[in-house]
């Protein structure tokens, strides 16, 4: 049985981006319930101390990945290693890139602004012959308190027959709202990752591969959308550092 790698109270999954894939596949095509997949950044990391109903949705995840490089850093700093940062953004196409196209994939894009999810899923096909784009859809503002509307979006998830759910709603809504319908999501798998879908339809740019692999991704995105992240970003500057010397005190104060 794997060994999970505990870091800031969340029990983090130690894989590989191909072995994340060849998971969420198997996960897709096996048929059972719906189980689901979620990616913690630095921000994610940071709401997940303050918010109740996040933890508990961690706790029921089917697989905990590190989207983030401090995160990476973090565990190797306090001797809890995983193998490599495995964003969203890159567990997706992985995930498209195993698909078979003897048995394509059905796929369901969930979030994003009007139409983005549409523009996605025409690239998708194009790109990706073993993936079938079943259904789309941009939920109004506010529709996680609408029951009317939660049910619409779920009696279309279970018409168009879908095995993987894509997730684009931003944490944590989109944790919260898998894990408050997760009994009645008709899909075997749903991936939790935020701006993803922006990324497939071109609506995002990503930043290049080499700031990537350097942890300097939000550089690249700060820059691109300010209002947005520069707040978040200046208050994960402050909080994270806080938070390391904290996990640190209980690593020092520990039996």
């Amino acid at each position: 049985m794997e060994v999970k790698v505990r870091l800031f109270g969340i029990d983090l999954d130690p894989v590989h981006l191909e072995e994340a894939a060849r998971r969420v596949i198997a996960l897709a095509k096996d048929g059972g319930p719906c189980r689901y997949v979620v990616t913690p950044n630095v921000d994610h990391v940071l709401i997940f101390q303050r918010t109740e109903g996040l933890r508990v949705a961690y706790s029921e995840a089917a697989l905990v990945i590190a989207d983030g490089l401090p995160l990476v850093l973090a565990a190797q700093l306090f001797g809890r290693p995983v193998p490599e940062r495995v964003a969203g953004s890159d567990l997706v196409p992985a995930v498209f890139a195993n698909a078979s196209e003897r048995a394509p994939l059905r796929v369901f894009l969930l979030g994003a602004g009007p139409g983005v999810a549409e523009r996605a899923a025409r690239r998708i096909q194009d790109r990706w012959k073993g993936v079938h784009v079943v259904g789309t859809y941009s939920p109004p503002f506010g529709f996680e308190r609408d029951p009317v509307e939660n049910q619409r979006i779920l009696a279309n998830i279970e018409a168009a027959r879908v095995e993987l759910l894509i997730v684009g709603l931003g944490a944590p809504k989109q944790e919260l709202w898998v894990h408050a319908h997760r009994r009645d999501i008709a899909a075997s798998a749903a991936l939790c990752v935020g701006a993803t879908i922006d990324f497939l339809a071109g609506e995002k740019s990503r930043a290049p591969a080499w700031m990537r692999r350097t942890g300097l991704e939000w550089v690249h995105r700060m820059s691109t959308e300010p209002r947005r992240l520069v707040p978040r970003y200046a208050s994960n500057a402050v909080g994270f550092p806080i938070l390391l010397l904290k996990e640190w005190r209980e690593l020092r104060s520990g039996p």
